[in-house]
């Protein structure tokens, strides 16, 4: 059988993911201090875990609404309004799906068809340009620059625009370089956008993991929320990246046609996962804060300790990554992990997994104890004085 002609010409062209690729070296090694991974090393509070449980005890374990419960549904729009003065009707503009990846997914294949440009600020997560080729869409990269902070500009927003742009994505707080974008910044975004027929789709996965202030949505910019597609999810600011949950929001125009695509390819999200949630929007804050807390402790370490080093390093102000700068050290990403790897058993991941602009750098993640990262630290400190 040549399975090369049965498979679809767009899934066999996709590469896959960078981060993968790295993590399979992981695999045969021990002793390895990783600081690779995006995910938060607490545990689900236990209060959420409980609320989950009860819902079994109590023989929720039946489909729920396409949509997600009603009381969580208005257990989000309530946590929007809370927390960043966004308005949403619970009944028509919020669905519940599979993990924030689910939302970007059902965006994606509502709004592209083929030959649609889709504007992807590198560095970036890798999903989005992906989904956007298995729709047919063609991705339209901008690479940030580490002198803008890894922001997108409105000059650099502004030159990318076509008459086939369809869609902008705007994946701030940023991963991999922990970028942030504040309210002026998005100002000026949205001053590009306004005389244009460009959507929006805001990946605030990090939002509730900003240091220093607030995080403001696209979608709260005078204007915007009727061009912009809201995902995010419980994964990082609850550590439920185990219980597949998340949410998209947007005018209900647009999430009456979202919502067929999650109906026929997920029908609902996870029953248990759904109750969990209701509890940690109602009364996860202070768990949120906590946690908040520690990784910007964790994040000042690393950064200084990356510093005191000499790798330069600039401040990620969001999400729980840093994004040094390895460029001075001779080696391509690629090579400076892999070596760092072979000689001192610490794994970081290569920036190139972000984009061919991550070049030069290395994502190093923060979600470890202070304790794991000071020996990394040290670990790297070695092998650079080795270089």
């Amino acid at each position: 059988m040549d399975y090369s002609k049965i498979l679809s010409k767009k899934v066999q062209n996709i590469k896959p993911s960078g981060i993968r690729k790295f993590f399979d070296l992981l695999e045969t090694r021990k002793g390895v201090i990783s600081l690779t991974v995006g995910e938060p090393d607490f545990q689900t509070p236990w209060h959420i875990r409980a609320a989950g449980i009860k819902s079994l005890e109590k023989g929720h374990t039946h489909y729920t609404s396409n949509s997600g419960t009603p009381q969580l549904r208005e257990a989000i729009s309530d946590y929007l309004n809370r927390r960043f003065s966004l308005t949403y009707d619970p009944k028509t503009e919020v669905i519940v799906t599979v993990g924030g990846s689910e939302a970007i997914d059902l965006a994606m294949r509502a709004l592209i068809e083929p030959g649609d440009e889709v504007i992807i600020p590198l560095p970036a997560f890798v999903c989005y340009a992906p989904i956007c080729e298995l729709c047919g869409g063609k991705p339209v990269f901008i690479n940030t620059k580490e002198e803008n902070r890894f922001k997108l500009t409105a000059d650099e927003l502004r030159s990318a625009i076509t008459p086939q742009t369809k869609l902008l994505v705007l994946p701030y707080p940023n991963n991999p370089t922990g970028a942030v974008m504040t309210k002026d910044d998005l100002e000026a975004i949205a001053s590009v956008l306004r005389d244009t027929n460009v959507m929006v789709l805001s990946d605030e996965i990090y939002a509730e993991l900003t240091y220093g202030f607030e995080h403001t949505s696209i979608a709260a910019i005078d204007g915007m929320r009727e061009r912009v597609i809201l995902t995010s999810g419980f994964s990082k600011a609850y550590a439920m990246t185990g219980w597949r949950l998340g949410y998209v929001c947007a005018p209900c125009e647009l999430t009456r046609h979202i919502l067929k695509v999650h109906q026929y390819a997920i029908m609902c999200a996870p029953t248990t996962s759904q109750f969990a949630a209701i509890e940690a929007m109602v009364n996860g804050d202070s768990d949120v804060q906590m946690m908040r807390r520690e990784y910007n402790r964790r994040r000042r370490y690393l950064v200084s300790g990356l510093q005191g080093i000499g790798i330069q390093c600039f401040e990620p102000q969001g999400a729980f990554y840093a994004y040094p700068n390895v460029s001075k050290y001779g080696l391509t990403s690629e090579e400076f992990c892999e070596k760092l790897l072979d000689e001192q058993n610490v794994a970081i991941v290569p920036g190139t997994a972000f984009g061919d602009c991550g070049e030069g750098f290395a994502r190093i993640s923060y979600a470890y104890s202070v304790e794991h990262i000071s020996k990394a630290l040290d670990r790297i400190e070695t092998f650079v004085n080795d270089l």
